[in-house]
């Protein structure tokens, strides 16, 4: 049976920084969660807050209330949130100092390591628990260095890539995968980012904590390790941030390291600049001028999944209908609609 764990998001479980927590309670997760922390949504469902499904996992107004009202106490209090960044908001460095004087363990994804702040070991230490930083780096003796042997696969891989950073890739990359298995085919996901481990995914590594030098060899270890244990048809590849982020570059190693010649694109129509660039006004590309580079990676679009953010549903089911007539490809509203009709067209690509 899972242990229980509690996430802490406070303040910002209605806003995409809460994407960690989001995943969690969406579901799947390493741990059962027993409830989230926030106290500007206290006394709501998580689930119903998310997307209006009730998924019994309350919100609490602080860990304190959160562990004198669950009938068991949680094994593991779990950051749920992913600042710009990687900081550990002050706030949360106190839940996760109570957490441990509890004895519960931490789990972190941040860029910034709970392991490097001495009250919390020192907490951690006598109360008996753990804590385990998802992005704390490898030694190099350990890290696996790019061989070539990923595009000597036969197999298909399937990168989900993204116009911008904290689109929900993540989230369609594994409803991809559940709608093959659905089918049929044998589909595997490899995670490169930190709710992925969090989420229990068995095959991956978290990309923006490698060193540069061994990203594509961590990748191509990933992929070639997935292959080998789980004998799937197709593979699908978490992709991070976007080409022409311009605070992160990334997704050429998907195509050119693991040798992924489809993709899925995901696209905010409402966004118009990088996340965080707003000021700095960088403007996300067209989607026609994002094929058109993909295709310069030798990756043909599949189809294009359409996170909503800031748009009604009618505008959002209109926006979809528009952007496909102009493309002609799939355009899905992963959440509501699926992800059918891109999985379709992968299989006459791939017959």
């Amino acid at each position: 049976m899972l242990e229980s764990a509690i996430v802490l998001a406070e303040g910002h479980f209605r806003s995409g920084e809460a994407k960690t927590a989001h995943g969690l309670v969406r579901g799947p997760a390493r741990w059962r969660i027993a409830g989230v922390v926030d106290s500007s949504c206290a006394g709501a469902d998580a689930g119903e807050l998310l997307d209006g499904r009730k998924r019994f996992i309350p919100v609490f107004s602080s860990l304190a209330q959160a562990l004198q009202l669950l009938p068991e106490p949680p094994r593991w209090c779990v950051v749920g949130v992913a600042t710009h960044g990687g900081r550990l908001p002050a706030e949360l460095r106190a839940s996760l100092h109570a957490a441990a004087q509890a004895g519960l363990s931490i789990a972190n994804g941040l860029h910034e390591l709970a392991s490097d702040d001495a009250r919390l070991v020192e907490l951690a230490a006598r109360h008996g628990a753990r804590i385990v930083d998802v992005r704390k780096p490898r030694p190099v003796r350990e890290l696996a260095f790019w061989t070539g042997a990923a595009l000597k696969l036969e197999l298909p891989r399937v990168a989900v890539l993204g116009t911008d950073c904290a689109l929900g890739k993540r989230t369609t990359t594994q409803l991809l995968v559940a709608e093959c298995r659905a089918r049929g085919l044998r589909a595997e996901m490899v995670y490169t980012g930190q709710t992925g481990w969090l989420q229990g995914t068995q095959h991956g590594f978290v990309l923006d904590s490698t060193p540069n030098d061994f990203v594509s060899g961590e990748l191509e270890r990933a992929l070639l390790e997935c292959v080998r244990e789980e004998n799937p048809q197709v593979v699908f590849l978490e992709g991070q941030s976007a080409l022409r982020n311009p605070s992160g570059p990334c997704g050429a190693e998907l195509l050119l390291s693991a040798g992924a010649r489809y993709a899925v694109l995901q696209h905010a129509p409402a966004r118009r600049f990088y996340d965080g660039t707003e000021e700095l006004r960088c403007e996300i590309p067209p989607l026609e001028d994002e094929i058109a580079l993909l295709r310069h990676y030798q990756a043909e679009v599949l189809g294009v999944a359409l996170n909503s953010e800031n748009l009604s549903p009618a505008a959002a089911r209109e926006t979809a209908h528009a952007l496909e007539a102009r493309l002609a490809l799939p355009v899905v509203l992963p959440l509501v609609d699926g992800v059918g009709r891109v999985v379709e067209r992968l299989q006459l690509k791939t017959r």
